[in-house]
């Protein structure tokens, strides 16, 4: 069941928190990176709802232990009426069977106005154990006029408790959306990738205190056509975002932030092809980055080759493996993944019918 909590009262403004920087966790002590090694252990897909013939955008959280959620939209096709949020508990080495999340429904009445649409969403696991769940929903129009709601769940998942609309922006908090995974901040707290899409497209941060209020919101870099920003901290001040690029160069897009995300400057694009795709990218806590990404082979699609990418300094990278590839026209695409101990999970759309997951094992010490 959905219900609303009333409202909050917010610290707000357009810079991000500087006094609250990026927590590196065990890559910290890796300040200088150590190979690391990454042997697959299984791959399979998450049991899918019935009747329900599309999916996409996963999202993964960590939970206590080595448990994990993953969440995803399906239904009979993107935007369609049926479309829902369902969910899945990865334990014991086994994904459960999918449970409804949300829904237009369920979403339009909490928050007391029609809900056209839902889409992507994105998890997040605070300190306390609570499930932060943002999910894109649109009254009217397309995409462009999307919100993003804010749902709470202090049961592992099972149920879920609509808590706001983020403040994203003056036009009635419209033309904001989610695809990428937070990062958590040295006081508990943490950041909520989050991208603006009327006309012009851009990146941005929103800030959240370890209760899991927005407390500031800020914008990535100056681009007018980079969206769906991937974040990763290099250390206790540097962070760089890793972007999807809707722009001419159809490279991946690059920018830095040296002051704990305070401000940003844009780089030069990566060498690496990108179509108006979406990325992911992690920190190894051997202190080695890896990026999710479609590469594009002669002869294929935007989307038909998913490969995985290391580099030691977020500029030059080489290939791990391509996880996933067809012929030109196939999908294998918004990809997430999440180190879990010594393991790495991987998750991202299968042909626009299910959820793939790739588990790996990361020893260090030997050269990929």
């Amino acid at each position: 069941m959905l219900l609303v909590i009333g409202a909050e009262a917010l610290r707000w403004s357009h810079a991000a928190r500087a006094t609250a920087l990026p927590s590196m966790g065990a890559a910290d002590a890796a300040s200088r990176t150590a190979p690391a090694t990454l042997t697959e252990l299984s791959r399979t897909h998450i049991p899918a709802p019935n009747n329900m013939p599309s999916a996409h955008a996963s999202a993964l959280t960590p939970l206590a232990g080595d448990g994990m959620l993953a969440f995803w939209w399906a239904g009979s096709r993107e935007s369609g009426p049926d479309v829902k949020v369902f969910a899945s508990r990865w334990r014991n080495g086994a994904w459960s069977a999918p449970w409804e999340v949300a829904s237009r429904e369920s979403l339009g009445k909490a928050l007391g106005y029609g809900v056209r649409r839902i889409g992507n969403p994105v998890a997040w696991t605070d300190r306390a154990g609570k499930v932060h769940l943002y999910v894109v929903a649109t009254g009217l129009g397309g995409w462009a006029a999307a919100r993003i709601a804010h749902i709470v769940s202090t049961d592992g998942g099972a149920s879920f408790t609509v808590r706001r609309v983020l403040p994203t922006s003056p036009l009635f908090n419209t033309s904001a959306l989610v695809r990428t995974s937070p990062v958590a901040l040295s006081d508990g707290g943490w950041w909520l990738p989050v991208y603006f899409e009327i006309g012009n497209k851009y990146p941005m941060l929103m800030a959240f205190d370890a209760d899991g209020n927005p407390t500031s919101l800020a914008r990535i870099g100056h681009s007018t056509s980079t969206l769906q920003p991937a974040i990763v901290p290099v250390s206790a001040t540097e962070v760089r975002a890793l972007m999807r690029d809707d722009s001419e160069q159809m490279r991946v897009q690059h920018a830095s932030s040296r002051d704990g995300g305070a401000s940003w400057e844009d780089l030069p694009a990566l060498d690496l092809p990108n179509k108006s795709t979406s990325v992911a990218a992690i920190r190894l806590t051997s202190g080695q980055f890896l990026m999710l990404h479609n590469h594009i082979a002669a002869g294929g699609s935007d989307r038909n080759l998913l490969r995985l990418s290391i580099s030691d300094d977020l500029r030059t990278w080489r290939t791990v493996a391509d996880i996933a590839k067809g012929p030109a026209g196939d999908e294998f695409s918004y990809p997430t993944m999440q180190q879990v101990g010594d393991e790495l999970h991987i998750t991202y759309t299968w042909q626009r019918q299910n959820i793939a997951h790739h588990r790996y094992k990361i020893t260090l010490g030997d050269t990929i």
